[in-house]
């Protein structure tokens, strides 16, 4: 558990709050379709960071693991209340510095609107954008 300035960071599942982050994610534009046992099960089965504040849950960032070579860092937000406050970043430093979150090839995530956070932490436009596929069922 990290602790910085009355708000912290755990990656016990047990603490997660779904529905704050499920009231988050149906009205984000990545999520908004998403229903909620799928939010649930995705929250299951990935590695977890959630952002806390006074018991509250108030962020999150999931990451979606091998745990040997690949992840996939998803459904990362700090509500409205609380941002400007850096603790985006921070969220984003606990996931990259995680000892079970080292030495991997590749990381990869997608957004729309937050590209200058996460070059912060090395992440660039793909270089070899030939290379990858994707199968995108958008009614989900």
């Amino acid at each position: 558990m990290d602790i910085k300035d009355g708000f912290f960071i755990s990656t016990d599942p047990n603490k997660l709050q779904l529905e704050e982050i499920y009231s988050y994610l149906s009205k984000s534009y990545w999520a908004e379709k998403r229903p909620k046992d799928r939010v649930a099960r995705s929250l299951a089965h990935s590695l977890c960071f959630g952002l806390y504040k006074e018991g509250r849950q108030i962020g999150l960032a999931r990451v979606v693991t091998d745990y040997s070579t690949f992840a996939y860092l998803c459904d990362v937000y700090v509500l409205e209340d609380y941002q400007r406050r850096g603790l985006g970043k921070w969220l984003i430093s606990v996931v990259m510095s995680h000892p079970e979150l080292q030495g991997f090839r590749l990381w990869s995530l997608l957004t729309r609107d937050t590209h200058e956070l996460y070059r912060r932490f090395g992440f660039t436009e793909l270089k070899n954008s030939e290379r990858w596929l994707e199968k995108l069922d958008s009614s989900k």
